[in-house]
C-alpha cells in the first residue's frame, strides 16, 4: 500500500505540472487582459503608462517566461498577488473558502443521503412505476442547466412568494447575532443548496441503481435468498457492500466538481465564495487568482481520486495494491 501511495503521489506531481502548463496557456491566451480592462476608454492613460502597468503586473513577459516565473514562485508557496484584490492569492482563497466549503459539503451530504436509498429502491422495484418515476426525476435533474433552474427558483420562492432571499449571504441592515445570524445564513443558502442537490443527485442515483441491479442478479445474492435470509439483510449486508466500491469512486470525483460548479451558482446568488471570486477573476483577467483557484481544484481532484482508491481496500478486503 505504501509503495502504491508514493507512486500515485509522484504521478500526481507530473499531472499537476501538465495541468499548470495548460491552465497558464489558456489564461494568457484569453483576449483582453487585466490592464486592457482597466484602461479601456480612459483617455488619460498613455501608451507609456499602459506599458508600465503591464510590466508591474508581469504581463509584458512572453508565455514561456511568464510561466517559468509563476512556477518558480509557486514551488516556494507564492501563487502571486491577485490583480483585483491586491492581496496574495493564497490569502484570498483562504478568506473566501468557508462559504464554498459549507455549500459544497452540505450539498454533497444531501446528495449521498438521497441518491443511495432512492437508487436502491429503484433497483428493487425495477420496471415498476416507482422505478420509472425515480429515474425520470433523476434525468430531469441532470438535464436542468443550473443557471436556468436557479432563475426559476428565484422567481418562484423569492419574487413571487417572498419566502427566501433572492441573493447575498446576509440580510442587509440587519444586525443579527448568535442563532438568529445562523438562521439568516441558512435562509440565504437554501436555494443554492437546492440547485446543487437537484442538478447533481441524478448522476449518483442512476449510478447506484445500475450497480445495484448488477449485484442483485449475482449468484451469491440468489444463494442468500435461497437460504431464507431476510430481504433487508440480503440488500444491505450482502448486495450493498459490493455496490459501495464504484460509489466511493464517484464521490471522490464529485468533491472537486462541486467546487468548480460553485462558479455559476455562487455568481447567480451573489455568494461571496471561491466560485463567485473566480467568476469575477475571469471577467477582469485576474491570472494569478485563476491559476491559484484552478490548481486548487486540480489538487482536490487528485486527492479525491487517491482517497477513493485507498478506500477500496476498506470497502472490499479482497482489493490489494
Amino acid at each position: 500500500m505504501r509503495k502504491y501511495i508514493i507512486k500515485r503521489i509522484l504521478i500526481s506531481i507530473l499531472v499537476l505540472l501538465g495541468v499548470s502548463i495548460i491552465l497558464y496557456t489558456v489564461a494568457r491566451s484569453v483576449p483582453g487582459d487585466y490592464v486592457t480592462n482597466i484602461t479601456a476608454g480612459n483617455q488619460n492613460i498613455t501608451p507609456e503608462m499602459e506599458a508600465q502597468m503591464r510590466e508591474q503586473y508581469g504581463l509584458d513577459k512572453g508565455l514561456v517566461e511568464g510561466y517559468v516565473d509563476w512556477l518558480v514562485d509557486a514551488l516556494h508557496g507564492d501563487f502571486g498577488t491577485s490583480f483585483v484584490y491586491q492581496r496574495p492569492v493564497a490569502q484570498v482563497i483562504k478568506e473566501y473558502m468557508a462559504p464554498t466549503l459549507a455549500l459544497s459539503g452540505i450539498a454533497l451530504t444531501l446528495e449521498v443521503i438521497l441518491a443511495i436509498p432512492f437508487g436502491i429502491w429503484a433497483a428493487r422495484k425495477q420496471y415498476s412505476m416507482t422505478d420509472y418515476t425515480i429515474v425520470a426525476i433523476a434525468l430531469m435533474g441532470i438535464s436542468l442547466p443550473s443557471f436556468f433552474f436557479a432563475s426559476i427558483l428565484r422567481i418562484v420562492f423569492s419574487i413571487k412568494l417572498g419566502w427566501l432571499p433572492i441573493s447575498g449571504m446576509l440580510t442587509a441592515r440587519m444586525n443579527y447575532q448568535g442563532f438568529d445570524l445562523f438562521l439568516d445564513y441558512a435562509r440565504h443558502f437554501v436555494l443554492p443548496i437546492v440547485v446543487f442537490v437537484i442538478t447533481g443527485v441524478g448522476s449518483m442515483l442512476r449510478y447506484v441503481r445500475t450497480n445495484m441491479l448488477e449485484v442483485l442478479s449475482a449468484d451469491y445474492v440468489r444463494t442468500a435468498r435461497a437460504k431464507g435470509l431476510p430481504e433487508h439483510k440480503v440488500i444491505y449486508k450482502h448486495a450493498f457492500r459490493n455496490t459501495l466500491i464504484p460509489i466511493v469512486t464517484l464521490i471522490g470525483g464529485m468533491i472537486p466538481a462541486l467546487f468548480s460548479g460553485a462558479v455559476i451558482t455562487e455568481g447567480i446568488f451573489s455568494l461571496e465564495g471561491l466560485g463567485n471570486v473566480a467568476l469575477k477573476a475571469v471577467y477582469n483577467g485576474d491570472i494569478p487568482y485563476l491559476m491559484g483557484f484552478n490548481m486548487f481544484i486540480a489538487v482536490l481532484t487528485l486527492l479525491g481520486t487517491l482517497v477513493a482508491d485507498v478506500l477500496y481496500a476498506v470497502v472490499d478486503p479482497r482489493v490489494r495494491y
